[in-house]
């Protein structure tokens, strides 16, 4: 069985976030990218406390491509230090599972 993950990336703007997710998913590194506005992050960056405005991109793919997603992310991204974090999906509905594998680089196998 393939192993998914969860990629949670934090973005600077709508038009950031929109230009990744179009990219991973024509790609084949992800099968979906939900983008969420709104996100006010509070972070310690250069030695100061830190607000902004973010957008956060929820991305579905498998274990096995994430190296290469990352890369690709940070090619892609505006910011020096990028969050990209990965999250193991540990069940999920048996159906959607076979609809990411099928839509990913090479299929799950």
């Amino acid at each position: 069985m393939d192993e998914f993950v969860v990629v949670y990336v934090t973005v600077g703007s709508a038009e950031e976030g929109e230009r990744i997710s179009r990219a991973l998913v024509e790609e084949r590194l992800a099968a979906c990218v939900n983008r969420v506005g709104g996100i006010r992050s509070v972070y310690r960056w250069q030695g100061q406390v830190e607000e902004s405005e973010e957008g956060l991109l929820i991305i579905k793919t498998r274990k096995d491509l994430f190296d290469r997603l990352r890369q690709r992310v940070q090619k892609l991204h505006s910011y020096d230090v990028p969050e990209i974090i990965a999250l193991p999906i540990l069940a999920g509905n048996q159906s959607y599972l076979q609809w990411l594998s099928e839509q990913l680089e090479g299929d799950g196998t």
